[in-house]
């Protein structure tokens, strides 16, 4: 099992910053991938940003030159930059950590921007 302790999410304005952090525990695999979703109020769930263990990055479009994904391995964490935030990235805020044959979800972190 592992467990997903997640933090930071808030209330911010538009054109403001958070920085969301996910840290993992348990039975930890070095090559587990490491993803950021987020569901919108209409319940619509999407990619936001993705990181392997060596460091490869994806991000939505939506995101693309806003966010920025880091990792930390040796303290089993990802950080989720956001920059430049706008009305529409209002959504909480999942972690998930997919190994071979698992994936564990954190409990989410509501992020709301409001103009």
């Amino acid at each position: 099992q592992v467990q997903l302790v997640e933090s930071g999410g808030g209330l911010v304005q538009t054109g403001g910053s958070l920085t969301l952090t996910c840290a993992a525990s348990g039975s930890i695999d070095s090559r587990a991938r490491m993803r950021y979703y987020r569901e919108f109020p209409d319940k619509q769930r999407e990619l936001v940003a993705r990181i392997t263990s060596e460091g490869d990055t994806y991000y939505a479009e939506s995101v693309q030159g806003r966010f920025t994904i880091s990792r930390e391995n040796a303290k089993n964490t990802i950080t989720l930059q956001m920059n430049d935030l706008k009305s529409e990235d209002t959504a909480v805020y999942y972690c998930n950590y997919m190994t071979i044959g698992n994936s564990y979800w954190g409990p989410g972190t509501q992020v709301t921007v409001s103009s």
